[in-house]
């Protein structure tokens, strides 16, 4: 399998086929913007508490979180009727796996379907 490396943030970093890193370790919050631009995302206030939420995560659990994860975050801070995946969908339109997971820095999660 050849190298395959994206530059995000002023820093070349190795990633999969699909763009995701290879090491969680490696990323930093300079290299938000260039993985959203990969994924069509425009960050605002809401993606980056999705952000900060995976990132915690991940360095606690070594982890990625499942949405229904996330979703119990919303409901606890927002209470019922914010913890939807509509409303995650709206923010992600192709996943919270696919984009959220991505632009967070995780590795591709072996099944994107996180929300089941």
């Amino acid at each position: 399998m050849s190298e395959i490396t994206a530059y995000y943030g002023g820093e070349t970093i190795e990633v999969d086929e699909e763009g995701f890193l290879i090491d969680a370790t490696q990323w930093n919050i300079k290299m938000v913007s260039d993985i959203a631009d990969t994924v069509d995302i425009t960050m605002s206030e809401k993606h980056w508490e999705v952000v900060e939420y995976i990132r915690h995560y991940f360095e606690s659990n070594h982890a990625v979180p499942e949405l229904r994860f996330f979703l119990r975050h919303l409901r606890e801070k927002y209470g019922k009727e914010a913890a939807t995946r509509k409303y995650v969908y709206r923010l992600f339109p192709y996943g919270y796996g696919q984009q959220m997971c991505k632009i967070a820095g995780m590795r591709k999660p072996r099944k994107l379907m996180l929300d089941v």
